[in-house]
């Protein structure tokens, strides 16, 4: 838990670093103190408002009168529940990387349409969470099907901590229910890939020989692209080492686009590299297996009945309407849970 103390200190500490002559010498470090001060404030403003919201729950239990509970009681309740919850997740997230913003990507397992049309649903599912977190984002890459849904989608999502929680989503996840696209209502199973990494600041310092990347333009399209199809904008750039591949669309100009573009495969190969050091923790290679049968992480049923299941976890709900509008906070907290404890073992 948390030392108020010890985090007023630290503040004081970072704060007086400002104020010395030469702190915006050095603009990347500046840019990082300024960035803790921030996370710091955001911890002590979480102390302060859950000891408050805690006298408060005491208050009202005092009040009680015959052991008749109201509603203000329980009002209060929730809200303490709910505070007590994100200080939890707060707690947990304390890996290097937890508060650097993130890249999503997702991809369609087989099955042409039916993948296609569950990976665009996933995106939207990621989109309302981002909007229910008040993060900010940009779509890097996103390719549209002729058909329906997505052939591939990059966003990047700009938020405290938002690597943190998105990087339980990283995995396969499948969905069954009665096809839209079948004339004879026949009940279908997709599958799409969620992959998900830090957006790496400059102090990582991770090299790209040109003799290593293979670089190709095309002609942007779909959602950030529909603008800027009259030329050859969009960058595609492929890491012959590794066989990794990157590609965006979302600017005008191409020369951003391939700045992008780099910044995506550092942040790629970065994660990468943190896997092969730390034998410790699960390699994200076992999460990224064939998108099939047996390697989903989540299974979404909207038939014969109605269920969310974390496999990880066994974390469950039936309301699938609200997990498919972004609601995913307990599977994440979950996660981060069982994580934790798994590693502490």
């Amino acid at each position: 838990m948390f030392d108020s103390a010890s985090i007023k200190r630290q503040i004081d500490e970072l704060e007086l670093k400002t104020s010395c002559q030469g702190f915006w010498d050095n603009s990347s470090e500046a840019k990082k103190t300024l960035k803790k001060i921030s996370q710091l404030r955001q911890k002590s403003d979480l102390l302060i408002a859950l000891d408050y919201k805690h006298q408060e729950l005491n208050i009202c239990i005092e009040l009680i009168e015959d052991d008749i509970i109201d509603q203000d009681y329980l009002d209060i309740l929730s809200e303490f529940c709910l505070m007590v919850d994100n200080f939890e997740i707060r707690s947990i997230l304390n890996n290097k990387d937890d508060s650097s913003n993130a890249i999503i990507s997702i991809h369609p397992g087989a099955g042409g349409t039916e993948s296609q049309d569950w990976a665009e649903m996933l995106f939207r599912m990621y989109f309302r969470w981002i909007e229910r977190k008040s993060f900010k984002y940009e779509i890097l890459d996103y390719q549209q099907c002729e058909d329906a849904g997505i052939k591939d989608v990059s966003i990047e999502v700009k938020g405290d901590f938002a690597y943190g929680y998105l990087k339980s989503e990283t995995g396969v996840h499948r969905l069954v229910r009665i096809s839209p696209f079948d004339s004879n209502g026949k009940r279908h199973t997709s599958f799409a890939s969620v992959f998900v990494c830090p957006v790496i600041e400059d102090e990582h310092n991770i090299e790209i020989s040109d003799k290593d990347i293979r670089i190709d333009t095309y002609r942007a399209s779909g959602a950030g692209g529909q603008h800027v199809n009259k030329t050859d904008s969009a960058v595609r750039i492929k890491h012959i080492p590794t066989g990794i591949t990157v590609q965006c669309q979302s600017q005008r100009s191409q020369l951003k686009n391939k700045n992008t573009a780099i910044k995506m495969l550092k942040s790629k190969l970065y994660q990468k590299s943190l896997e092969e050091q730390n034998s410790t923790i699960k390699d994200l290679k076992d999460n990224k297996k064939e998108i099939a049968w047996g390697s989903q992480i989540r299974s979404y049923i909207f038939h014969p009945y109605n269920l969310v299941k974390d496999h990880r976890t066994n974390i469950q709900t039936s309301n699938t309407g609200n997990v498919m509008d972004g609601d995913i906070d307990d599977f994440i907290k979950d996660y981060l849970i069982n994580n934790m404890e798994k590693n502490s073992e």
